[in-house]
């Protein structure tokens, strides 16, 4: 299975840091985010790896090359200066991504899920997998819900966030262009219809939105952690 991490965005409330470092190259515990992900993508015997750009993109490449030393192919999808969005960027890097579903992963958050135990498959009619976690303080409301049968759906009183890790069928953008545009709306079709399931992670997790949640994160990660 291939794996897309979205590494395009602005990263407006880590500033004055990301007005010149990308936000996914944030330092947690010696390794920058999406350098964990790397880290834990080969562990479990992932390979091909697709990387968006945007904001500051040039610096991606340059901190983490080809991903050879990792044991990785990493490819590039650069956006430019005016980043696609999660559905515009998926679509834009579609062809490097094949036919078959693939992982998606978001480049600013930090998760302790053993990628080891994420399926390389869907369910032949499903469009995606998403992995939810429990709402954060920080959070007023949820994002989703999950039924007995660990389907996504969606009500008043979701008390689940979204976690920043996926599986999505490339069908998701049938017939979608190379423009600005989120993939939720397309995501929320899918749910209607039933085909979404759902994993609960009970785990560590953050998507270090603020500078109080990375110090914070730093502060609670074993230094052994890689």
């Amino acid at each position: 299975m291939k794996v897309m991490i979205l590494a395009a965005g602005y990263g407006k409330r880590l500033r004055p840091f990301t007005d010149h470092t990308p936000k996914p190259l944030a330092e947690v515990v010696g390794n920058s985010l999406v350098g964990h992900h790397l880290d834990k993508l080969s562990a479990a015997g992932f390979q091909d790896v697709v990387m968006n750009l945007g904001h500051l993109g040039h610096k991606i490449p340059e901190a983490l090359g080809d991903g050879s030393d990792r044991g990785l192919r990493i490819a590039y999808s650069d956006e430019g200066p005016d980043p696609l969005e999660t559905g515009g960027g998926m679509a834009k890097a579609l062809p490097m991504l094949g036919s078959k579903p693939f992982l998606l992963l978001n480049g600013d958050v930090w998760c302790d899920l053993d990628f080891a135990a994420i399926p390389r498959e869907l369910p032949p009619d499903d469009d995606a997998l998403l992995y939810l976690v429990p709402k954060p303080e920080w959070r007023e409301r949820g994002d989703f819900a999950l039924s007995p049968e660990n389907r996504v759906t969606e009500s008043e009183s979701s008390e689940l966030l979204y976690a920043g890790i996926a599986i999505y069928h490339p069908r998701i953008l049938d017939g979608a262009k190379v423009e600005k545009f989120s993939i939720v709306p397309r995501l929320r079709a899918a749910i209607s219809n039933n085909r979404v399931g759902g994993r609960l992670h009970q785990g560590d997790w953050d998507d270090v939105g603020t500078w109080e949640r990375l110090e914070a994160l730093r502060k609670r990660i074993p230094q052994k952690e890689s």
